[in-house]
């Protein structure tokens, strides 16, 4: 049985402002690390300068200038190594935004990817991220700078350097669709053993089938709740949970509180907040 990695949820867009989409810089002379992390919306990373090693799940990958990673929704990630000069650009959008920007269904979900960039494509994605880095109201400049990210990151996929298996990408988009979906019921969908989507699933995305439909989940819940409007048991419903109980039970046992304390108390504020040393 794989090893679960404690990761507490921390949104990628300003908490301020009413940005759909956002580019951070990130140096490590400058910035405090977050700790392990996850959230709903998906995120790209762009390497300017220097090289790093990232945790991804249960996976560690290693990027370096020219780099280009993706992050699905509810994966988590952390910075455990930086070189002095790492320099990289975080890129996020909410998902309904990203779906429209990609002109995706809205339930498709991005694939995790590394791609190394072609010179040109390289410097046109730095310019791009420079110009509207750390501001807020450049909706329209981010949704340009994702897609042409999103346009490499596909043909990416298409080459077996990548070797993400087609039951990786089936079982994503399926959960995506269904939050509430079983191992077994999508086995019997694909017409395979549980064990061979698990088999792949684990590989190509660093973490279990079960897992990263919990973590999918609680995006799911926090980003209703944000909403305004429902309650803690239709925000849970609607996540995918099959009862308040269990709800509560994986949000305690995830973020080590229960989900009225999270809300209703300065707790996750102070979550959002972190930094690692």
């Amino acid at each position: 049985m794989s090893a679960v990695r404690r990761a507490i949820h921390q949104g990628f867009l300003p908490t301020a402002g009413r940005s759909r989409a956002f580019v951070w810089k990130y140096s490590p002379t400058n910035w405090g690390r977050r700790p392990r992390h996850f959230h709903i919306e998906p995120e790209l990373n762009l390497i300017a300068s220097g090289h790093a090693t990232f945790g991804v799940g249960e996976a560690v990958v290693t990027v370096s200038r020219g780099d280009l990673l993706g992050f699905p929704p509810a994966q988590d990630h952390v910075l455990i190594e930086a070189s002095p000069d790492l320099y990289l650009f975080a890129i996020g959008m909410e998902p309904t935004f990203s779906s429209d920007v990609l002109r995706a269904e809205p339930d498709d979900v991005m694939l995790p990817f590394r791609l190394r960039l072609a010179p040109d494509d390289f410097r046109s994605l730095v310019g791009r991220a420079s110009a509207i880095v750390d501001r807020d109201g450049v909706d329209q400049p981010c949704a340009e700078l994702w897609e042409q990210a999103h346009w490499l990151g596909w043909r990416c996929t298409t080459r077996p350097i990548t070797a993400m298996h087609v039951l990786t990408r089936r079982s994503l988009s399926a959960i995506n669709r269904a939050p509430d979906l079983e191992l077994q019921s999508l086995s019997a969908r694909l017409k395979t053993a549980d064990s061979e989507i698990s088999r792949y699933f684990h590989r190509d995305v660093g973490m279990t089938f079960a897992h990263y439909r919990t973590r999918l989940r609680l995006s799911r819940l926090i980003h209703l709740m944000d909403l305004r409007g429902t309650t803690l048991r239709s925000a849970a419903q609607a996540s995918g949970f099959g009862s308040y109980s269990q709800c509560h039970r994986v949000f305690q046992a995830e973020l080590g509180c229960s989900p009225r304390r999270f809300f209703q108390t300065g707790l996750r504020e102070q979550m959002q907040q972190a930094y690692d040393p």
